[in-house]
């Protein structure tokens, strides 16, 4: 995704640290999230991505052809709940049978909305989707649908409340890590070291972006044209994972809620979602 959480990929790709170990790494955006990302890597038109959490162990656990790597943000997201500006809803109180714009199935606007659903005790039945493909969709389709909700990002999304163009009624964090980096299952198997080179290069450079928090903020707030405060407040509460590490009880809780939701598999387990055991060897190799 074209957001603040990629941005140390971006720039350790601009300043030559992947090339200078030899790999050659290429960043795509998708405006379009999670769900279209998932698309892509089984239409073999990418090798990795950056995944939201709950969609990658969903896609994987309908038999994906790729795994979890690692964890790439410890933090939670935090959704917001929004609607169009001129909505008569203010509240998720006001909410009756609620009616999502989500960006794909599968996505994480798509899988959230159940678990805003069960807190607030939504009739799950009478839930209805409506596939807008990115911000710019939802947009449109809440100014003539203002009775209808759309879960994303706070901060990607405050600009729009600012110029009151979309109001927030309601957030839900996600309960486990928000992010994770997914690998085709053949590069796995082909370059196991290359990708564990990859981790580490990236690992190091989100501590190192951390660090910096000035700077970062700064080039933060340029890139996006985000306001300072804001994106000072964003890397606050922002924990990439600086550690290489086996993602598998990182992953757990997602897989119990959407068991839960019955949206995988009672069978899903983490070692059918995340790389082999045998992949870290390579760690030391």
């Amino acid at each position: 995704m074209p957001e603040h959480f990629n941005i140390p990929w971006r720039k350790s790709i601009d300043e030559g640290l992947f090339a200078a170990q030899n790999i050659e790494l290429y960043w795509k955006d998708f405006k379009e999230g999670t769900g279209a990302m998932v698309k892509a890597l089984q239409k073999n038109e990418l090798d990795l991505a950056i995944l939201l959490t709950e969609g990658a162990v969903k896609a994987i656990a309908e038999n994906a052809d790729f795994k979890i790597l690692q964890i790439y943000v410890n933090s939670p997201l935090d959704w917001g709940v929004f609607v169009d500006f001129h909505s008569s809803l203010n509240t998720l109180q006001d909410v009756k049978d609620p009616e999502f714009a989500i960006s794909r199935y599968g996505s994480g606007s798509h899988l959230m909305a159940y678990l805003l659903s069960e807190r607030e005790q939504f009739n799950k039945d009478r839930m209805s989707f409506h596939v807008v493909d990115n911000i710019v969709g939802a947009i449109k389709h809440l100014e003539k649908n203002k009775e209808h909700l759309f879960l994303w990002e706070n901060f990607m999304t405050k600009p729009y409340v600012d110029a009151e163009t979309l109001k927030k009624i309601g957030n839900i964090p996600t309960p486990w890590a928000s992010f994770c980096i997914v690998a085709k299952n053949d590069l796995i198997n082909r370059h196991p070291l290359t990708l564990m080179n990859i981790l580490q290069l990236i690992s190091s450079y989100t501590y190192k972006f951390k660090q910096h928090a000035v700077d970062s903020v700064d080039y933060l707030s340029n890139f996006f044209e985000f306001e300072i405060e804001d994106m000072k407040k964003w890397l606050e509460l922002t924990d990439w994972n600086y550690m290489i590490d086996d993602p598998k009880f990182k992953i757990e809780k997602a897989i119990t809620y959407l068991k839960k939701l019955q949206l995988v598999d009672q069978g899903c387990s983490a070692e059918k979602i995340c790389v082999d055991s045998s992949f870290w060897n390579s760690k030391t190799t």
